[in-house]
This record gives structure tokens, sequence and C-alpha cells, in this order.
């Protein structure tokens, strides 16, 4: 396609906010896809070949830290949003709709992205829990929240000082 780097661009993220910045909409929407796949995938394939629901989310969390912490980019990847989306979809689909329903009504309000997977997120381990009572899962996904918002720690300080676009 020709655009430039997203990981050398922008914010230095290869996310979907940031391919939307650089390079436009249409490529924004491939890497959300793409990113919603690597944990959508996994956690699939997981559910038809593991029983124990615990492992099925162990791979979630695997492909999510792997989007996060890439060996091949020297463990500089994305901060893990999409690839979360698509885990919590493949894992529990009423969940993952809800903590999508979240976001966007964050972003709507508040026109930012970050704040709005991080809200979002943050509200998933106890909207799982309500849905599910399994306290094991829902620490696992805490545990993923409490990733993600450290991968967003630059964000959380733009917003803090009203810099965040």
């Amino acid at each position: 396609m020709g655009f430039a780097d997203p990981r050398s661009e922008g914010s230095n993220n290869p996310g979907a906010t940031n391919v939307m910045r650089i390079a436009g909409k249409k490529a924004a929407a491939l890497t959300l896809f793409g990113d919603m796949l690597k944990g959508f995938i996994p956690v699939l394939v997981a559910s038809f070949v593991l029983q124990q629901p615990l492992f099925i989310a162990l791979t979630g969390l695997a492909a999510f830290l792997g989007h996060c912490y890439p060996v091949f980019y020297q463990f500089k990847g994305g901060k893990g949003v999409a690839t979360a989306i698509g885990f919590i979809l493949a894992f529990n689909w009423i969940s993952g709709l809800i903590v999508i329903t979240i976001w966007l009504i964050v972003a709507k309000v508040f026109k930012l992205s970050s704040l709005a997977a991080l809200i979002a997120f943050t509200c998933l381990p106890f909207i799982y829990y309500a849905l599910q009572g399994d306290i094991t899962i829902s620490i696992l996904l805490f545990i993923i929240t409490m990733i993600m918002t450290y991968r967003h720690k630059e964000n959380i300080q733009r917003i803090l000082k009203g810099e965040e676009a």
C-alpha cells in the first residue's frame, strides 16, 4: 500500500488508531480486523480443543501478550485493545458485546479511543463475573486490564494534562 511503518510514525504504535492517523480509515479498519483475529482465532480453536474454560482463557491471554510483546519486534507491540476484544468475543460473546458497547458510548461522548478502551476494559472483569460467576477468569481479565492500562500510560498522562487527541 505504500504507507509508513506505524511503529516509526505518529505515536509509534502499530494499532488501528495510529494507523488511521497516518494511513486513513480503510487501513485502520484492516488493522483493527487483523488485530481482533489475533485474539479471536486462537480462542475459537482452543474452545474446540480444550475442555477447561481457564485453559481457553489462558490461550486468549497468550494471544494478548503476544500482541503486546511480540518476539519478532523486540517485544515492542501494540496496546492490545483489538486483540483483547477478539479474545473476549470468542470466549464470551455477550461480555464482548457489552465491552464494545461501553467503548462506543465512551468514545462517542469523549472522542478519545484510549479513554474508551480503558473504561470498557476496566468494566470487563465485573461484567464477566456478573454473567458467569467465575472469579478465576475474572481475575485473569483483570490482569489483562492492568497490562492494557500499563500499555496506555502515556495516553493516561496526556488525558490528565488535557493533551490527548
